[in-house]
């Protein structure tokens, strides 16, 4: 019995051929991955500077409170005096309240419109990075595809 032969195709090399055919610019990938990083970095540092001046505007708020309540718990000589103490006490409070809360949402705005840039601009930037890879795709794929065809004439 004879046994016939069969020439199995390497997939290997016919895989590299494909690839050598159609080149992938890194040099794109890097672009983009540069600018998310900077993305990043950015939105880290307005999300920090919020963290921070919120922390601070908080305990600055608890310190009053506490100086407040300090003056509250003071013996008093006459009972009126722990009701008006107490009146006080929650007037102040209202009203730092108002006004801590107001300092709070400036911070949030802040946030809010340093956020809306950062992303317009990024959206710019990785807006160009795309045509530019795209434009280097589409030249290199013409490239290829006149060395394919000319290579089979």
């Amino acid at each position: 019995m004879a046994t016939a032969k069969t020439a199995n195709p390497d997939m290997t090399q016919m895989m590299k051929d494909m690839m050598a055919a159609f080149p992938v610019d890194t040099a794109a990938m890097e672009n983009s991955f540069k600018t998310a990083a900077t993305l990043n970095e950015k939105l880290s540092s307005v999300a920090i500077e919020a963290a921070e001046k919120s922390t601070e505007l908080q305990a600055k708020w608890m310190k009053d409170v506490l100086t407040k309540m300090g003056d509250m718990a003071k013996a008093k000589s006459e009972p009126a005096d722990y009701a008006k103490a107490m009146t006080d006490f929650a007037s102040a409070q209202a009203e730092v309240t108002a006004e801590h809360m107001a300092a709070f949402a400036e911070i949030a705005k802040k946030v809010q419109m340093d956020t809306v840039e950062l992303m317009m601009a990024a959206g710019k930037d990785f807006s160009e990075d795309a045509s530019s890879a795209m434009k280097k795709a589409a030249a290199d794929m013409t490239t290829a595809a006149k060395k394919a065809s000319t290579a089979a004439k």
